[in-house]
């Protein structure tokens, strides 16, 4: 199986989490978002282990919110040890309402609103990551209104194409994120800031793209940042605290993907950066990473129902399940691949090719194609792996379609952590 949390028992059925899937689809119904708490548990300690190992406290790990956001997954990564990285009030007010610390949160955007700048300080917010300047002047007014310095970091565009997804490469000197090193404008912008009496620059962030596999492209990243950190001393005689490398460590989907020993990457990265900083004569900042996909994508799976088994003869079959780009739009974005098991007949031979499609009115509408299954009908229940990870936090109402719910798997036992939404839960803004 593509990870050690999915296997075939000794009765022949398809565990997750050593929990019939089956069993879990008569419980809870389907669509069904499943999460696997002892994984999400193990993959947060190869980080903070990685890191504490290799920077002693000189460190924070945050967890990417918006990866998969809801009340119990921030307990989970608090309880861990973990910070958090928000992006919208949205997510920063689910953290609140689960009674996590905010001032252990970092609030991302390229664009926030007067609210949103407002409401993250009165809130209590850590450390704001500053896209551009007039997000700096906003801050600045708010925060002398409230009499405070607020901490951020300023992010930067170090120019690195990471090859992965174009939707998903934020690191290259066009990105719609940060501001470039490369055109002067980064350096513009630290001389700015410091101008500013109510913020407290405590150092810079960058973010080079998702789906990354190996260590070359947070190294890359690492000695842009570091150079810059060094400028910038020479410059303003500023000493940079912190550095925040982002997030982007893959996950396997399927079979071809690469498996990525996390500790062995950060401890090549923290060789790297110590090294670098001897050479320049800095000591080493306070060093961050933001994994998101890689601590809830292998935690997750997702369970359908069989509908319509379409042959048209001659060209293709489609089998069409119960859910789909409202739940999951992550093929219709970027082809995303997946690994499918019908786990109603997980011991039969794969004889049927076809595209696994959603119920939406849409052609786009595709979970995954060109999948083998065993013959498969209507009733059987799909199972669909590594979804922890972009699809709870991308579901939305297309054709009016509730959301399934999030139900927590953890020692033998299941809790619903967000509940299915209803038909009255739909209309429930409406005028």
């Amino acid at each position: 199986m593509i990870y050690d949390n999915i296997s075939i028992n000794n009765e022949g059925a398809l565990t997750f989490a050593n929990q019939d899937v089956i069993g879990l689809a008569k419980k809870y119904g389907t669509p069904l978002y499943l999460l696997d708490e002892n994984k999400i548990r193990e993959n947060c300690r190869k980080y903070v282990d990685a890191m504490k190992a290799n920077f002693g406290d000189n460190y924070a790990v945050l967890y990417a919110s918006k990866a998969n956001s809801f009340k119990k997954i921030y307990n989970i990564v608090e309880s861990e040890g973990m910070c958090a990285d928000v992006v919208s009030v949205g997510e920063i007010y689910t953290a609140l309402k689960a009674g996590f610390s905010l001032s252990k949160a970092y609030f991302h955007s390229n664009n926030k609103t007067d609210f949103d700048v407002e409401f993250a300080i009165e809130n209590g917010v850590g450390h704001f990551v500053v896209d551009n300047r007039e997000e700096l002047e906003v801050i600045n007014k708010f925060a002398a209104q409230k009499g405070i310095k607020q901490k951020i970091l300023l992010r930067l565009t170090p120019g690195i194409d990471t090859h992965t997804y174009e939707a998903v490469n934020t690191g290259k000197v066009d990105s719609k994120f940060g501001t470039a090193i490369e055109t002067g404008q980064a350096e513009e912008i630290v001389k700015y800031t410091l101008g500013f009496e109510n913020i407290d620059l405590c150092g810079f962030h960058c973010h080079i793209g998702s789906m990354v596999f190996d260590s070359d492209t947070f190294i890359r990243g690492a000695e842009i940042m570091i150079e810059f950190m060094s400028l910038m001393k020479q410059k303003f005689g500023f000493i940079t605290r912190e550095l925040n490398l982002g997030g982007g460590y893959g996950v396997r989907y399927v079979e071809s993907d690469p498996t990525i020993d996390i500790g062995a990457n950060i401890s090549q990265v923290a060789n790297f950066i110590k090294d670098l900083c001897a050479k320049y004569e800095l000591n080493v900042p306070m060093i961050l990473m933001e994994p998101g996909r890689s601590i809830v994508a292998d935690a997750g799976m997702t369970l359908y129902t069989v509908g319509t088994v379409k042959r048209i003869t001659g060209y293709k079959n489609y089998v069409s399940v119960d859910g789909g780009m409202s739940d999951n739009p992550r093929y219709a974005l970027y082809e995303s691949e997946y690994t499918l098991f019908n786990a109603s007949k997980i011991n039969n031979a794969a004889t049927l090719k076809c595209d696994v499609v959603g119920r939406c009115c849409e052609s786009g509408d595709i979970i995954q194609p060109n999948v083998l299954l065993p013959e498969t009908e209507r009733g059987d229940i799909l199972a669909v792996c590594t979804t922890g990870a972009y699809n709870f936090s991308m579901a939305m109402n297309y054709n009016r379609i509730a959301r399934p719910p999030v139900v927590i798997l953890k020692d033998g036992d299941s809790y619903v952590a967000v509940r299915r939404e209803t038909l009255e839960d739909i209309i429930r803004n409406d005028i």
